[in-house]
């Protein structure tokens, strides 16, 4: 079916004298020191104290270090304006490095990136593995009061039994976002991508392995998260016979651009980014294919590495706020687990099925689940399909 139009909406800091999430000050903290006191003085540098000579050396100032906060997190994901409020409050600094699939995501912190970020975003489908590989650090919920503000679904998930390690972020589907072509039905089914005789062309495939393997699996009628060997083969296989008659994989950001560019008339993508894309372009549309499809929840988690722990989870809190929800949810257009941000979000977006889906649609969807032991299943299925 095809469901939902929707629209998009797009410091300098003055705080300083931040230490280990605690206010010591505000503004410049000044002061005149005679030469005899420089040298003590100066071994403030290595408790986070930067000095600096103010003329002629007659005396120095002193500005305490600022906190950073490190974020990674998948591209479009948050609204520019929530990262410079968060940096204003708490007198700190936002890094944000981007990934486009979670399959990278993952890489980076195993391969020693798990010491370089603060806060991630996983999906629900790697928190077990996650935490088994001990990345995340448990939640001290004492410092997490809007924890409270979550609806009472999104409080004790599957994934991580009474929010020991993550709180959710954003939930969606995936489906299809195609150009509409006067005289011609929107596509209804998986075979848009996967049956030449009912193909959309030009077609892009997402580039993210248990997305478009579930898809697979649910357009030849197998369970969404199956391990059976022969189920997978069958997957293997129908994305390998795709694969050429596509323009190739692409991210779900990359994937909107290439349709709304008009390179592609489809692709496979997260349902925010189809929002978005039609709000863009109204000869667009959001198709949830017959077949059935994928609900996603992705979170917010602290690295067991976290250079700043306890800012990290001053950010869990505040993204936890109802406005401070709601401004991200009405920026990425994907639909929010905050109960208490609902009064703020834009009543065309909670009308919006393409956003929020109707019952009917729900009865569809699956989510993706923790493969338990058989990740090499999908692994082999997709370095087979990329490589080949």
């Amino acid at each position: 079916m095809s469901i939902g139009m929707g629209s998009a909406s797009g410091g300098d800091r003055r705080q300083l004298g931040w230490r280990d999430g605690e206010r010591i000050g505000a503004g410049a903290l000044g002061c005149r020191l005679g030469w005899g006191l420089a040298r003590r003085w100066a071994r403030l540098w290595r408790c986070g104290v930067a000095c600096v000579g103010l003329g002629w050396g007659l005396g120095i100032g002193c500005v305490a270090q600022e906190a950073r906060l490190n974020l990674f997190i998948w591209s479009e994901y948050i609204e520019p304006g929530v990262l410079r409020d968060f940096e204003r409050r708490y007198g700190c600094r936002v890094v944000v490095e981007y990934y486009e699939d979670d399959a990278a995501m993952m890489a980076k912190l195993r391969g020693g990136g798990a010491g370089l970020y603060d806060v991630v975003v996983p999906p629900d489908h790697r928190v077990p593995a996650m935490i088994q590989l001990k990345l995340l650090a448990p939640l001290r919920h004492g410092r997490l009061p809007n924890l409270a503000n979550l609806d009472a679904r999104f409080r004790d998930p599957a994934y991580d039994r009474g929010n020991r390690y993550t709180v959710a972020y954003q939930w969606g589907t995936v489906g299809l976002f195609v150009r509409r072509v006067e005289g011609q039905a929107l596509p209804d089914s998986w075979g848009a991508a996967f049956d030449p005789a009912r193909q959309v062309t030009p077609f892009v495939l997402m580039d993210s392995p248990r997305d478009l393997i579930g898809c697979a699996l649910r357009y030849l009628g197998h369970p969404l998260n199956s391990v059976d060997a022969r189920h997978l083969r069958d997957a293997r296989d129908l994305l390998w016979a795709a694969k050429p008659r596509a323009l190739g994989f692409e991210g779900s950001v990359g994937g909107k651009n290439k349709v709304l560019g008009g390179l592609a008339r489809a692709a496979i993508v997260y349902s925010g980014e189809a929002v978005r894309g039609m709000a863009d372009d109204p000869q667009t549309a959001y198709v949830i294919p017959r077949e059935g499809s994928i609900i996603w929840q992705d979170t917010l988690a602290i690295l067991a590495q976290a250079p700043q722990r306890d800012l990290a989870e001053q950010f869990l809190n505040f993204v936890l706020e109802p406005e401070i929800g709601a401004r991200i949810s009405n920026f990425t257009q994907f639909a929010s687990p905050n109960r208490a941000a609902r009064p703020y979000l834009r009543p065309g977006d909670l009308a919006n099925p393409a956003i929020y889906p109707p019952a009917e649609v729900l009865k569809r969807l699956e989510p993706l689940a923790d493969l338990v032991g058989h990740a090499r299943l999908y692994d082999e299925v997709w370095t087979h399909v990329k490589s080949k």
